[in-house]
């Protein structure tokens, strides 16, 4: 019987690597009712500058989060000080209220296009910064604390064009 069991974990192991072998970085970091000031940052280092990376925003929330979309404000800090910024929404449910992330119970993941095809040819380290910009309708100050996103993060995938 023990020897049967070797074979079925390689088995395992080798469909649990390959299932994530495009990932480059993943990183997640928790929140708790998150202001609008505060800023989640990612600290990437340096990649192979001839290839090309999808960058991805992941969000876990749960039934707190009271809203259908989300607004988020990022960054992109370049080693050499050059910023780019994005303003960006992303749906989160369907107009019946089913969310659109995968997983069991209350919590959902969403896996959310952030961009494609991204060089990072300058030498050194990274940092993206990623803020929520929500807002009720006809309110010009944002939403002071955000409930219901419980984990944000960043992740950079090989291209197919890199296998």
């Amino acid at each position: 019987m023990r020897n049967n069991i070797i074979p079925i974990l390689a088995i395992f192991s080798l469909i649990f690597w390959s299932c994530d072998s495009k990932r480059v970085y993943d990183e997640y970091k928790s929140v708790n009712q998150w202001n609008k000031d505060s800023i989640i940052s990612f600290n990437i280092g340096e990649l192979d500058s001839l290839k090309a990376y999808n960058l991805f925003i992941n969000v876990r929330n749960n039934s707190d989060y009271k809203y259908s979309n989300l607004h988020l404000i990022t960054e992109i800090q370049f080693p050499k000080g050059k910023v780019i910024s994005d303003t960006l929404e992303y749906e989160m449910a369907l107009p019946n209220g089913e969310w659109l992330g995968t997983g069991f119970g209350d919590v959902k993941e969403s896996k959310l296009w952030y961009k494609e095809g991204v060089k990072f040819t300058e030498p050194g380290e990274y940092q993206v910064n990623i803020r929520q910009a929500m807002r009720k309708n006809g309110n010009v100050s944002g939403i002071e604390n955000l409930e219901g996103i419980t984990d944000v993060g960043f992740r950079i995938e090989k291209t197919t064009q890199n296998n």
